[in-house]
């Protein structure tokens, strides 16, 4: 089995947040802002970021809430996430390349081992056994929950089964983001997300930054 490099230049971060947080205009941002400072980004998302991960998207994120059981869900984003690792992020790390991914592990673990089900101490087995990597920096973009899930549906279009949980599903991921940094203050850092993106951006570059270290650029 495929296995993650032993030894590494590159860094990996990811952006997290419900529905609607504004992580992925973030992300983006943030992988604009490293390239011209000279880093060599690698800009993914999950679920998806290379061709077999991209083809589950297509099964997890739309149709109906109950197209899944969570049990099912956190399958498939395992499945997924092992085929972004093999073909993108581990490639990219060993290469010495910065990796910024919106969504990334954190995800599984608030989405299907809280918000959808106390799933928690199977969402770490699997992880342990198929995935075996975090990001040396996630970013938590925390957003009001009825101000994100009306952005979130206001963007249309067919990615929205998440979204369908409705409101106190995204106030249990918010909850679950939050119980996430606590627990993990070393690697997962809280950006209030309820102000203008500009000031979100200047927020998640500075942390990249202090990330990185100095004499990171190309």
């Amino acid at each position: 089995m495929t296995a993650p490099p032993a030894a590494t230049t590159g860094h990996f971060i990811s952006l997290e947040g419900i529905d609607g947080s504004g992580k992925s205009t973030q992300a983006q941002r943030l992988a604009d802002t490293l390239r011209a400072e000279g880093h060599d980004v690698v800009l993914t998302r999950e679920p998806g970021g290379a061709p077999g991960a991209e083809a589950i998207r297509e099964l997890l994120v739309t149709g109906d809430g109950a197209r899944w059981s969570a049990v099912a869900e956190l399958l498939l984003f395992n499945a997924a996430r092992r085929d972004h690792l093999e073909n993108t992020i581990w490639p990219a790390l060993a290469a010495g390349r910065v990796v910024v991914c919106d969504r990334f592990a954190d995800s599984t673990r608030v989405y299907q081992g809280v918000a959808r089900a106390p799933l928690g101490d199977l969402v770490e087995r699997l992880h342990r056994l198929v995935i075996g990597t975090d990001p040396d920096l996630t970013v938590i973009i925390d957003t009001d929950p009825e101000t994100a899930l009306a952005r979130g549906r206001a963007r249309g279009g067919t990615e929205d089964r998440f979204e369908r949980f409705g409101l106190p599903f995204q106030q249990a991921l918010r909850d679950g983001f939050a119980t996430l940094a606590r627990d993990n203050p070393d690697r997962c850092r809280i950006v209030d997300g309820n102000r203008a993106p500009d000031a979100v951006a200047a927020d998640v570059a500075a942390l990249a930054a202090a990330a990185l270290g100095p004499g990171n650029a190309a």
